[in-house]
């Protein structure tokens, strides 16, 4: 079942139950792109909400996008679409499980790692596709275990950002797990970015995702 309604794409796995994923999408907004990372998730079992930060706009080119986010007041129009997309994936009937995790891409894993702190008592798993925090969050108050797919070459997310991440999570005691894929650049995983798609590495980091969010979020038998 998949569907979209109130500013949220919902794909829900032909189950009918699965663990609870939220996807927060870059700075291109809630695209078709997006939409298909949620279908791929419900086909491998998960339930995936995608909560759109941007009302309704796409952009299409970077000068779009940086005006896009260049319009938000990040505190004040942010938070008020993905804590209540976190209550709506928790509360949803088809979501089972140890948590919920959060897939977030560029602009949209900074704000999982936000999530991952303002809502420790849900979330468990956070996956990232070329994103940091800019240094400025204390990962103390998070009980969740994190994966980074990073680009060799990223002048968006240079080696010393990543580098800095990886270590305040290690830091805080989260079970951390950074990649950095060679030969690609920022968007790598992103098939509608021709500029920048890299298919083996996009497959990998994609299988890798997968595999993670079964491990920390599928409630252990025995």
């Amino acid at each position: 079942m998949t569907g979209q309604n109130h500013n949220q794409y919902l794909a829900v796995p032909s189950s009918g139950k699965g663990a609870g994923v939220l996807v927060l999408h870059p700075w291109w907004g809630l695209n078709d792109f997006i939409r298909g990372v949620c279908d791929r998730l419900a086909q491998a079992g998960f339930v995936a909400l995608a909560p759109d930060m941007f009302s309704g706009k796409i952009a299409r080119t970077i000068d779009e996008a940086e005006q896009l986010v260049s319009q938000l007041n990040w505190q004040k129009d942010v938070p008020p679409k993905i804590l209540p997309a976190v209550e709506d994936l928790h509360k949803h009937p088809a979501v089972s499980g140890n948590g919920l995790g959060i897939v977030g891409f560029s602009f949209g894993g900074f704000w999982a790692l936000w999530l991952a702190r303002q809502k420790p008592e849900l979330i468990r798993a956070v996956a990232l596709f070329y994103a940091t925090d800019g240094g400025s969050m204390d990962f103390q108050p998070s009980k969740t275990a994190y994966l980074g797919h990073f680009a060799e070459t990223d002048p968006n997310e240079p080696v010393s950002e990543v580098e800095s991440l990886e270590k305040r999570l290690k830091e805080a005691h989260h079970p951390t797990t950074f990649y950095t894929y060679p030969g690609t650049g920022h968007w790598f995983f992103e098939e509608d970015r021709q500029d920048a798609y890299h298919a083996v590495a996009a497959q990998l980091a994609w299988d890798r995702t997968i595999a993670f969010l079964h491990d920390q979020l599928e409630v252990k038998s025995g």
